[in-house]
C-alpha cells in the first residue's frame, strides 16, 4: 500500500487532490491555461503523471476544480464587504468595490486564463455557476431596495463590474475606476427601482 500523509486514506486523497488544484492554479496565474498539463501539475506536486488521473479524468475537470476552489474566496470577500455596509445602496457599492479589489489583487488573472479554454463544457459550467453565486448577495441588496426584477438588474450591474475589470486590467487607475463604477452601479440600481 502506498504511503499516505494523513490520518486516513480519504484525508490523504483530499490533500492530494487539493495539491493538484493549487498547482494548476499557480500555473494559471501566469495567464496561460495551456500551461496546465497533467505533466506540469504532476511535476509541481511530486506525483507521477499517471497518478493525476486517479483524481481527475481529464484536464477540463481539473480546470473546473480550480474554479470551484477559487469561488469561496471570491464570495467570502464580497459577502464580508457587503455585510459591513449599513444600507442597500452601500451594499451595492461594496459589491462592486469588493470585486474590483479582487481584480486589483490579481485574482482575476485565473478567470482570464480560463476564458481561453476551448471545448471544455465542464469549465464553462463551473464558471457560469460561479457567476450565479457571485450575483446572489447583490440580488438580495436589490430586493431590499424594492427592485421588481433583482436577478436581471444584478446581471446588468455586473456588466459595470466587468467593464471596470477590463479598464483596470488595461492599466487604468484602479482607485478611480473603482469609485466611478461603484457610483454608477448605485445610481443605476436606484434608477431601476424608481422606474419599477
Amino acid at each position: 500500500m502506498p504511503k499516505i500523509s494523513a490520518a486516513t486514506v480519504a484525508e490523504h486523497h483530499a490533500q492530494q487532490r487539493l495539491a493538484l488544484v493549487r498547482a494548476a492554479r499557480a500555473l494559471l496565474e501566469g495567464g496561460d491555461a495551456e500551461a496546465v498539463t497533467f505533466t506540469a501539475v504532476a511535476k509541481a506536486t511530486g506525483l507521477a503523471r499517471n497518478s493525476v488521473y486517479k483524481y481527475f479524468p481529464g484536464r477540463p475537470e481539473l480546470l473546473a476544480a480550480v474554479v470551484e476552489d477559487a469561488m469561496p474566496r471570491w464570495t467570502s470577500a464580497i459577502r464580508a464587504g457587503m455585510s459591513a455596509a449599513a444600507t442597500p445602496e452601500q451594499k451595492i457599492a461594496a459589491y462592486v468595490t469588493s470585486q474590483l479589489e479582487l481584480v486589483r489583487s490579481g485574482e482575476h488573472r485565473i478567470a482570464q486564463a480560463l476564458a481561453g479554454v476551448r471545448d471544455a463544457a465542464v469549465v464553462r459550467e463551473s464558471a457560469a455557476q460561479a457567476h450565479r453565486e457571485l450575483l446572489t448577495p447583490l440580488t438580495g441588496a436589490l430586493a431590499e431596495l424594492g427592485d421588481d426584477d433583482p436577478r436581471r438588474t444584478a446581471m446588468l450591474l455586473q456588466g459595470i463590474v466587468n467593464a471596470a475589470t477590463t479598464a483596470i486590467e488595461s492599466g487604468d487607475d484602479a482607485a478611480t475606476v473603482t469609485g466611478r463604477a461603484a457610483r454608477m452601479a448605485v445610481a443605476a440600481a436606484m434608477g431601476s427601482t424608481a422606474s419599477a
